[in-house]
């Protein structure tokens, strides 16, 4: 005999599965030009519905990409067992937090201390960032080789100087 309450304790088990707490991307923008909000929603709410918290934005128009997150925020939802989606998940291995997640694992191993993590992380973030900026200004030259081409000229198109000036110093007398 077919018993019930056996069949509906598998389905609840697998609702319970099912009902986790996803990090994904919601598309914002208009047709052919996405702009993407990095969201924390229930799995089972629609993509561009209802969502948990806005932990972050994606914009992949920009040569390079540009990615913005509150890393903490994410570190935290993951923390708590939020899963990525396989796109979600690049960014926040681009961004570092899976690689915090990985040195939180090794001090509640006890392989090295929280303040160790904490500098490698640092350490990791700054490199990461360096590298992105440094990516920023060759796409930027290279647009600007590209727009001298174009006009014929030596001369570069877009100057722009910063000029600091001296500090002011306020002597008594």
């Amino acid at each position: 005999m077919f018993d019930f309450r056996m069949n509906q304790a598998w389905f609840n088990q697998i609702n319970l599965i099912k009902m986790s707490v996803k990090i994904r991307l919601a598309r914002r923008g208009r047709k052919k030009q996405p702009f993407y909000h990095i969201i924390v929603a229930d799995s089972r709410s629609p993509r561009d519905g209802r969502f948990i918290e806005k932990i972050g934005t994606y914009n992949p128009l920009t040569q390079p990409a540009t990615i913005d997150i509150d890393r903490d925020k994410a570190f935290q939802w993951m923390k708590n067992g939020a899963q990525p989606t396989e796109t979600a998940r690049a960014i926040l291995r681009f961004k570092g937090v899976l690689y915090r997640m990985h040195l939180d694992k090794g001090v509640k191993k006890g392989a090295f201390t929280q303040e160790e993590a904490d500098k490698r992380y640092a350490q990791f973030v700054e490199q990461k960032d360096l590298k992105v900026e440094k990516r920023f200004e060759e796409k930027r030259k290279e647009k600007d080789q590209l727009q001298r081409k174009i006009a014929g000229t030596d001369m570069p198109i877009r100057v722009k100087e910063v000029v600091v000036p001296p500090a002011a110093t306020t002597e008594e007398e």
